[in-house]
């Protein structure tokens, strides 16, 4: 080869940010960018209904590497050179202007992922990258003398001297194929970030309603996340129910997404804080119905079963309400079990846990363990984020690691 080549495959925000990368840090090397589909960057054209959730206003990184399931002790090292503040400089360097939501989102200003996709071309144009959509090699092999050598069907094979895979999540084993070929292993793929289906009839016609501040957990994960929760026709969804999906991915896939959820409605006030509170609504409103009485934040309809379901017919007043029956309504407010009996991908967000093991890769360069010349980026490696811009800033900060090492890169002799 007369001139070093670089090679980029995967059109998404992480090739697209190592290639662009790359160009600007190595003018001289020619990158060459393949996508297999029509449309380069098309998770980022309809990621955040549209809007794109660029990344997340977490500015620390062991706080930031906190947030991914699998991958933030990796990460870790990475975001001390590249984390959110320096995605927003980057963009808005480029003209791009980021705002944050109150819950720490962050998305353009003009809330068009439109914005985010002309500017990632431009730099990628502006900076020579070679963009070659509709096109993807069905093989590669590493050259004995070093480089690669990529085939595309029966015409000549393209040679360069380093190769990013950048292909995407493992969501079907096939995906990371080229990955395996060049000797990697691969972390079976497992959904991240879906809901809950739950049979329980009395919830699915609560469809709509949301709770504010609650607790979910599952027996055997270890672990509990608060947050909203929002009723669904199929059961429950809601930031709170992403988490704790994301952080038991592979159980629940053990299991078959079949599990004991628990929700406490009430999880700001312990149990003798909520008895003392029913016994003041006694005290202040002996007359009233106790299912017309909702304790707050809880929506009347949903304190309604929940009153129910503690046993307390629907005639009851609190005058009347005894100790038995206030003492089953605070255990309900505080343990609600529900069955789990299936899932729903959350379809913007769309992760998946699994890919090639992270202990294959090393995090200083992104380059392969086991295949030299060959990098790694984005979500073919198994790291996934939780929802709120986790997986597009591991995607920048992975590409970015990634270009620059490969515009480092020795050039072959």
């Amino acid at each position: 080869m007369s001139e070093r080549r670089v090679v980029v495959l995967g059109g998404g925000a992480s090739g697209f940010f190592a290639a662009i990368t790359c160009a600007e840090s190595s003018p001289e090397t020619k990158v060459m960018l393949f996508e297999k589909s029509p449309q380069f960057l098309s998770k980022v054209r309809i990621s955040g209904g549209g809007r794109c959730n660029v990344t997340h206003a977490c500015f620390d990184p062991r706080e930031l590497s906190g947030h991914y399931p699998r991958g933030g002790s990796a990460l870790l090292a990475p975001f001390q050179v590249f984390q959110p503040r320096h995605t927003i400089e980057w963009f808005e360097a480029r003209g791009v202007k980021l705002k944050t939501e109150p819950d720490g989102r962050m998305f353009p200003a003009t809330d068009s992922s439109e914005t985010i996709i002309d500017c990632l071309l431009r730099a990628a144009r502006a900076a020579r990258v070679e963009l070659i959509a509709n096109r993807a090699p069905d093989r590669v092999t590493r050259r004995a003398e070093g480089g690669f050598e990529l085939g595309f069907g029966p015409g000549e094979p393209l040679r360069c001297d380093r190769l990013l895979l950048a292909t995407g999540g493992c969501r079907a084993p096939a995906a990371g194929q080229l990955a395996v070929s060049l000797g990697h292993a691969l972390e079976p793929p497992v959904p991240s970030l879906f809901t809950f289906h739950v049979a329980a009839p009395w919830l699915r016609a609560l469809a709509g309603i949301s709770a504010p501040g609650v607790e979910v957990s599952i027996p055997g994960l270890r672990r509990s996340e608060l947050g909203p929760v929002l009723i669904t026709h199929a059961g429950l969804s809601g930031p709170a129910i992403l988490r704790l999906s994301a952080w038991g991915a592979r159980v629940l896939h053990g299991l078959d997404y079949q599990a004991s959820l628990r929700i406490n409605w009430l999880p700001h006030l312990d149990a003798q804080k909520v008895a003392r509170q029913l016994e003041s609504h006694r005290a202040a409103q002996p007359a009233r119905l106790v299912v017309n009485t909702p304790a707050p934040p809880l929506a009347a309809r949903l304190w309604e079963q929940l009153v129910l379901l503690a046993g307390i017919s629907r005639d009851t007043r609190w005058a009347s309400l005894s100790n038995a029956s206030r003492h089953r309504l605070v255990q309900q407010l505080h343990l609600t079990e529900l069955q789990v009996i299936g899932k729903t991908l959350n379809q913007e967000e769309f992760v998946t846990c699994g890919g090639v093991p992270l202990k294959e890769v090393n995090f200083k360069t992104m380059e392969s363990r086991v295949c030299p010349g060959l990098y790694l980026s984005g979500e073919l490696l198994d790291i996934d984020g939780l929802t709120g811009g986790f997986n597009f800033q591991s995607a920048w900060t992975t590409g970015w690691v990634a270009g620059k090492a490969l515009a480092a890169a020795r050039p072959l002799d």
